[in-house]
């Protein structure tokens, strides 16, 4: 039997889908080339964004046509269903289809009502019920209640079959109530993972040649098992990668709350190679009342202090972060204070986008700014961050740097693609024998945000 996977969203949620992918193969099933021709397709949803739902609310309409072709309800025939209608003519079962994720969670039985032809809805707490699932699809048994009051547990391994860069996830849920976020009413409180479940994760990744990890949760740095924060955790993974000589030689970590972002992790960043000189440091805006509107929790001087003692302690740091424009109450002088703090971080890139309500949280009951201004203050931040990205860039030409070589480049089957331990892309002329493998590129010039470079020998 075969499976097809569609995963939108955040890591955690690519993470999740690697875990249900991990069991699927150790029960025989093989990944389909097309969800047309699947026995069994998981859509793994997100929530953050309304555009995100919208999305998958279409896509959903998309599987509706599917499975009724599949279950040979209609004669219809266009280009996108041919081939499943050839795929019924073999012999092939019925299509199961499931829906798990954040939009899961949050609509839940209503979900079901919705779109009564999905077979499984999924809850971020009732991932574990995956295995009963596939039985019943290999037995080709009716669809069964799925049990959603259950407490959240984390899964063995989160890895991608045939990856060398992972996620390994830490800790699950969020306590912050940003009044912008749906995340807390759809993941629930905070629950870190212990830490020998975590080092015996690292364990298996070893023995399969995984090269780099990226440790995540929706705030991984308020991280704690017992007495074990999260700058004790980065300081027992780097000893552990060390006594083991594992294969894993780059541990990274996303996303960071600049709350708790604490000096004893800059510390363990400076002192141990193994952990990325690259930070993901969301700011969100560069205004204190916006910060404070939005419930984060630290102002804009405690952010830039935060960012000096970093550059401080860690010299050769690339920093990166999220920026959200035209939320409710932003004045223009609001947007200068953003700017101007884009002026004095340098950031090397940013994930930026304007406000968009989340029906449920606190700011979408707030006054909204008209959607063309909301645009318009984030064209501006844009074409500031453009800027930065490319100054900052400039200054690492002429460099020789570690690079973990991922594929081929898409540009031209002549070059490999690799990335820096400061999350830049690079291109180079290599053999494909290398991919997977750690190597040392000169670079040369800048093509858009992509480095050129010459390998090392």
């Amino acid at each position: 039997m075969n499976y097809f996977i569609e995963t939108y969203g955040c890591e955690m949620n690519i993470a999740e889908s690697a875990t249900v992918e991990q069991l699927l193969i150790s029960r025989g099933w093989t990944q389909a080339k097309s969800a047309q021709v699947a026995d069994l397709a998981i859509i793994n949803t997100c929530s953050v964004r309304g555009s995100a739902e919208e999305r998958i609310v279409g896509r959903l309409g998309w599987y509706n046509g599917l499975k009724a072709v599949r279950e040979c309800k209609t004669g219809a025939k266009t280009k996108l269903l041919d081939e499943a209608v050839e795929y019924v003519k073999d012999g092939a079962k019925p299509l199961s289809l499931v829906v798990m994720g954040c939009m899961a969670e949050r609509l839940l039985k209503d979900f079901k009502k919705q779109f009564p032809f999905i077979d499984y809805v999924v809850g971020t707490f009732a991932k574990h019920h995956f295995g009963e699932i596939i039985e019943a699809v290999e037995q080709g048994r009716k669809p069964f209640e799925i049990d959603d009051s259950e407490a959240y547990k984390f899964a063995s391994i989160s890895a991608e079959p045939g990856h060398f860069s992972t996620f390994v996830p830490i800790m699950h849920g969020c306590n912050n109530f940003c009044t912008y976020c749906i995340v807390p009413y759809v993941r629930g409180r905070e629950i870190s993972r212990p830490v020998n479940e975590i080092i015996a994760e690292l364990d298996v990744l070893n023995k399969i040649g995984v090269k780099e990890i990226t440790l995540i949760g929706q705030n991984v740095n308020s991280y704690h098992d017992g007495e074990t924060n999260f700058a004790a955790l980065l300081q027992i993974i780097a000893d552990h990668l060390k006594e083991t000589k594992s294969s894993i030689e780059w541990v990274r970590f996303m996303s960071s709350h600049p709350k708790d972002f604490t000096d004893d992790v800059i510390d363990v960043i400076a002192k141990e190679e193994v952990i990325c000189r690259h930070i993901h440091l969301p700011v969100q805006h560069g205004s204190s009342a916006v910060l404070e509107r939005m419930n984060r929790r630290y102002t804009r001087e405690h952010y830039l202090e935060l960012v000096k003692r970093i550059k401080d302690k860690i010299p050769e740091v690339s920093l990166t972060t999220d920026i959200m424009m035209g939320f409710p109450g932003e004045t223009e002088e609001d947007v200068e204070l953003t700017l101007d703090l884009m002026n004095q971080v340098q950031y090397e890139s940013a994930m930026m986008y304007f406000y968009n309500p989340r029906e449920g949280t606190p700011a979408a009951k707030m006054e909204q700014l008209p959607e063309q201004v909301r645009k318009d203050r984030l064209q501006r931040v844009i074409d500031l961050q453009l800027q930065h990205t490319q100054q900052q860039m400039k200054k690492r030409v002429g460099k020789t740097v570690k690079v973990l070589v991922e594929s081929v480049s898409r540009d031209s089957s002549e070059e490999l693609l690799g990335q820096t331990e400061q999350h830049e892309k690079v291109a180079f002329k290599a053999d494909k024998k290398i991919i997977g493998s750690f190597v040392k590129v000169h670079l040369v010039s800048l093509n858009g945000n992509t480095f050129k470079g010459e390998i090392v020998e």
